[in-house]
């Protein structure tokens, strides 16, 4: 079986945390990076992270390039997508997680520089499916060149929507997502480059309402929810560790055991069970897309 070659445009929060993923997995292997700042500074993200802890690798920088237990990852710096030197690599994937090319257009850029596919770590626009794994990835056919993987709280609502849908039928509802802080506040009192006044204040002090495109894009992912749910955000001062709240009117009566009992039933890779009384903290570093709370039913 050959190995799948990846490319990651974006070497942020989510991109590291994809990269320390495909590390650990056979078969894939991360070719080259994209992103707007030196290798030195990479490296050393990638080595030290507060949220999740230390990488476990021997993480060094060169000139051009980051190598990590030895295995070297060429670094480049291209502000245009379709000037990276993908073609070079004979990259069959890029993981565009910038959250800067999210519509099909400009993502299309990576194809352009010679990528086969590519697979947008955000909500996007454009006549693209929205996949998450597990809920609806066996729409794919193999003709798709760029697709969405949704944003990370549609990776937490989608699973427990579609076992409620299925099981029970859902007549109209409401999602909370009580949310980690993002780099997209300001740490301090200051002015938001959006001009958002609740984002523009201090995000680890304060509860920040926010919106969420989560319930709208349940849509895309589960045609029969479209319109059925609304939804919320609540920006909390918490670093990593975020939990979605949904109350729903069901097609039919039912029980406390009866909807966990659906739930564990339908737990897999991604879609994880638990009956501890956890807290945020006890999900850093679980692979779960969605890890549902039985205990909160």
């Amino acid at each position: 079986m050959s190995t799948v070659k990846v490319a990651i445009n974006g070497f942020g929060r989510i991109g590291r945390l994809v990269y320390r993923q495909i590390y650990k997995m056979d078969g894939i292997d991360v070719v080259a990076i994209n992103d707007l700042t030196s290798p030195k500074v990479l490296a050393h993200l990638l080595k030290y992270d507060t949220a999740q802890g230390r990488f476990d690798a021997e993480v060094k920088a060169t000139e051009n390039s980051i190598t990590v237990n030895g295995e070297e990852v060429k670094i480049y710096a291209q502000k245009n997508p379709a000037e990276i030197a993908w073609k070079s690599h004979d990259v069959d994937v890029v993981l565009e997680c910038t959250g800067f090319f999210t519509d099909k257009d400009k993502a299309a850029a990576h194809l352009t520089a010679g990528a086969k596919r590519v697979v947008i770590s955000a909500p996007a626009t454009g006549d693209l499916k929205t996949i998450v794994f597990n809920v609806n990835h066996n729409i794919l056919d193999g003709s798709e060149t760029i697709i969405s993987c949704a944003s990370c709280t549609t990776n937490c609502l989608a699973p427990m929507a579609q076992v409620l849908e299925e099981k029970f039928g859902i007549v109209n509802g409401l999602m909370t997502t009580i949310h980690a802080y993002t780099n997209d506040q300001n740490t301090q009192d200051a002015p938001h480059p959006k001009g958002d006044l609740r984002r523009a204040r201090a995000a680890a002090q304060n509860i920040v309402p926010n919106s969420t495109g989560a319930a709208k894009a349940i849509g895309l992912v589960l045609p029969s929810l479209k319109g059925k749910l609304d939804g919320s955000a609540q920006r909390v001062p918490t670093l990593t560790g975020s939990l979605t709240e949904v109350t729903a009117v069901l097609g039919k009566k039912t029980t406390v055991e009866e909807v966990n009992a659906a739930m564990k039933s339908a737990a897999n890779e991604s879609f994880g069970y638990t009956e501890d009384e956890i807290v945020s903290s006890d999900i850093i570093g679980i692979s779960y897309g969605s890890l549902f709370d039985a205990t909160q039913t």
